[in-house]
């Protein structure tokens, strides 16, 4: 009996084609139509007349033809089109009961080994679904093992389900963070290869990176085959970098009323800043000192309080400024007017905070009479705070051992790749220094006679220093690479051991705080005869030094060692290479300088206040 093998879709294309020739000829047919049907007669005697007659009816009975070609042609495409229809229906038709019968047949094959040995006689493992599932078995007879699920956070990847007689076995699933890879299955016990280890899962994250997680190892072989390659280590946690972030700032110091009258008058002082409660909170702003007025009387000292010191955190926080001075002002006779000086800003505590402004000087005036003044001076700005260092990176994962070949023949697995080392976090930067506060100012003006009367300018407050700036954090080793599986047979290569992990690269150092800019001095003026001196500029603040940056991580060492070859005949695998060694990381620029304060004019001028010292670059990190 003879068969015919028919490709249904091939049919389908066949018929599109034939419609779309038909449609081409057709359209030429209808073109040439008119002009040979309607041929004009060359001259107007019977003998020209006739052959167009000729030509005409030609074309006519052409035309009629081609009309019951294509009809034919259409006929013919249209049951072309039909029979390839219904022989992919006819295909359909036969899939379901055939696919329903397969499996029926399955079922019944596969039950009593089911039932009594939790596997089936033939058919794959199914895959792990749920995290750090393990795969399930391949059939007793024939089947590959099921590959292991991916772990979750902290959970080890499920191991591949083992083949039975014939099959590979499945690959292990990935560890979780932290979390070793599952490992492969083994080939089947007559012939088949063994799965691959899952990869290690990466190092968990914190201030200093965790360490990446070991890769799964390879499955062995049974009889003949080739063993799983081992899985490749986690990749360790980069480390953290940043400074704590200080939170609201607490209470200010109490600022009391100003004082008015007749007679000698003393502003009070203003209060310390609050330190406040909870997790890194700022210390309060110092409280400004109260305001001096006399108006009558003689032979007075009037003074205007102190500015506050800014409150200092008692848990973390940034410094705090300090409150402003006191005015002092005599409107009667023979007095001295005396103002306040200023707060002097509070350090912070928390990591790479800025420290607090200094408060400005109280100014001091006699409206009439004869009296001496001076200016208060101003407070102090506090240095800011060394930054926080970057964290360590963590060391790469070992790399998984590769599987053994199999017991008469195969070559072994080769061993896993080591993990690359975390990378080390960069440093914070240094706080800056607090600003020094202004100074206040002297003014004298008498009515009466001036002659030995001074007006002195308060002295500027000196600016902070920057805090250093922090160190990078040194890169993560790199893991080792796994060993290769041995040719355990007659006959097999072993395994090439795996390459170690790379190092991790050091954080930067960060740049170090600026200094703080000094306070002014205060001006003095009087009228003609009193004689005036300018207060000094303060000094401003140092530059903080920059962070030195972190060490490169060392390569992993060693490499994975290669397995051995066959009893009977094999090489030996190859060692792995040594991972290479993290780049260092570059050193933070040192911060700027705190510039001086401007002395205060006068009749006597001292010159301006030292700009503070520069600082160093720090020190870029070596090579692992």
């Amino acid at each position: 009996m003879s068969f015919v093998t028919v490709v249904s879709d091939s049919v389908a294309a066949v018929a599109t084609d034939l419609a779309n020739v038909g449609s081409a000829v057709n359209a030429a047919s209808a073109a040439a139509a008119a002009s040979t049907t309607g041929v004009v007669a060359a001259a107007s005697d019977e003998v020209s007349a006739a052959i167009a007659a000729v030509f005409g009816a030609h074309a006519l009975g052409y035309q009629t033809l081609s009309r019951q070609a294509a009809a034919f042609h259409e006929q013919f495409v249209r049951a072309l089109s039909t029979g390839a229809d219904l022989y992919a229906a006819a295909e359909a038709a036969n899939v379901s009961p055939l696919q329903a019968l397969e499996q029926g047949v399955a079922g019944i094959v596969n039950a009593p080994t089911q039932l009594l040995l939790g596997r089936p006689l033939i058919g794959n493992g199914a895959d792990g679904t749920a995290p750090g599932q393990a795969g399930g078995p391949g059939g007793l007879l024939f089947g590959n093992g099921g590959n292991g699920a991916p772990g979750a956070f902290g959970q080890p990847g499920g191991a591949g389900g083992a083949a039975g007689l014939l099959g590979n076995g499945g690959a292990g699933g990935a560890g979780g963070a932290g979390a070793a890879g599952g490992a492969g299955g083994s080939g089947g016990w007559l012939y088949g290869n063994g799965g691959s280890g899952g990869t290690g899962g990466v190092g968990v994250a914190g201030v200093n990176g965790g360490m990446g997680a070991a890769g799964g190892t390879g499955g062995n072989a049974g009889l003949i085959g080739a063993g799983g390659n081992g899985g490749t280590g986690g990749v360790g946690a980069a480390g953290t970098a940043g400074n704590p972030t200080p939170g609201p700032a607490a209470g200010a110091g109490i600022s009391p009323p100003d004082v008015s009258g007749p007679g000698s008058r003393t502003g009070s002082n203003g209060g310390t800043g609050g330190a406040g409660v909870g997790l890194t909170p700022t210390g309060g702003a110092g409280g400004d000192g109260a305001s001096a007025t006399s108006t009558s009387g003689t032979s007075l000292v009037t003074t205007g309080g102190a500015g506050g010191n800014g409150g200092v955190s008692i848990a973390g926080g940034a410094g705090a400024d300090g409150g402003a001075g006191g005015d002092a002002t005599i409107t009667s006779v023979n007095g001295t007017a005396i103002g306040g000086n200023g707060g002097n800003g509070s350090a912070g505590v928390a990591p790479g905070s800025s420290g607090g402004d200094g408060g400005a000087g109280g100014n001091a005036l006699t409206a009439s009479g004869v009296g001496a003044t001076r200016g208060g001076s101003g407070g102090s700005g506090a240095g800011g705070v060394t930054g926080v260092s970057g964290g360590n990176g963590g060391a790469g994962g070992a790399g998984g051992a590769g599987g053994n070949g199999g017991t008469l023949f195969g070559n072994g697995g080769n061993g896993g790749v080591g993990g690359a080392g975390g990378a080390g976090g960069n440093g914070a930067a240094g706080g800056g220094g607090g600003l020094g506060g202004n100074a206040g100012n002297a003014t004298v003006n008498s009515t009466s006679s001036s002659s030995g009367i001074t007006a002195t300018g308060g002295v500027g407050g000196d600016g902070g220093d920057g805090g250093d700036g922090g160190n990078g954090g040194n890169g993560g080793a790199g893991g080792v690479g796994g060993n290769g599986g041995a040719a355990v047979g007659l006959f097999g290569s072993g395994g090439s051991g795996g390459s170690a992990g790379a190092g991790g690269i050091g954080g930067l150092g960060a740049a170090g705080g600026a200094g703080g800019d000094a306070g002014t001095g205060g001006k003095a003026v009087g009228v003609p005869g009193v004689t005036t001196f300018g207060g000094a500029g303060g000094a401003g603040g140092d530059a903080g030094n920059g962070g030195d940056g972190g060490n490169g991580g060392a390569g992993g060492i060693p490499g994975g060692v290669g397995g051995r070859g066959g009893l009977l005949g094999g090489a030996a695998g190859t060692g792995g290479a040594a991972g290479s060694g993290g780049a260092g990381g570059t050193g933070g620029g040192a911060g700027t300088v705190g510039t001086g304060g401007a002395s205060g004019s006068g009749g006597v001028t001292p010159p301006s206040g030292p700009n503070g010292n520069p600082g160093t670059q720090g020190a870029n990190g070596t090579a692992g």
